[in-house]
């Protein structure tokens, strides 16, 4: 016999999982219950859980923020940017802002 799981999730994560899923040859519920077997396997998450730091520069010290900032300046003055709805689309992606 077999059990059914329901969940909700966000339309674009489904959409975005469904992807990635495909992409590697398998599909979402495939995944779900690779994620299951291997949660019994190691007795818990399968994988790392760590809280986010809300600032991913809090943990810098000061002469490593000044080094970035001291960076981007460089870049800035070679040209090398990029333009702010792009930084802010790339950070929702990253961070699942």
């Amino acid at each position: 016999m077999a059990s059914t799981i329901q969940i909700r999730v966000d339309d674009d994560l489904k959409i975005k999982s469904d992807k990635l899923f495909k992409d590697l040859g398998t599909d979402t519920n495939t995944a779900i219950r690779m994620f299951l077997t291997q949660a019994l396997a190691v007795n818990g998450f399968p994988f790392e859980i760590k809280r986010r730091n809300a600032n991913p520069y809090e943990a810098l010290t000061e002469a490593e923020l000044l080094g970035k900032l001291e960076k981007s300046r460089e870049h800035a003055a070679q040209g090398m940017v990029k333009d702010a709805d792009d930084v802010v689309r790339d950070m929702k992606e990253k961070y699942g802002l």
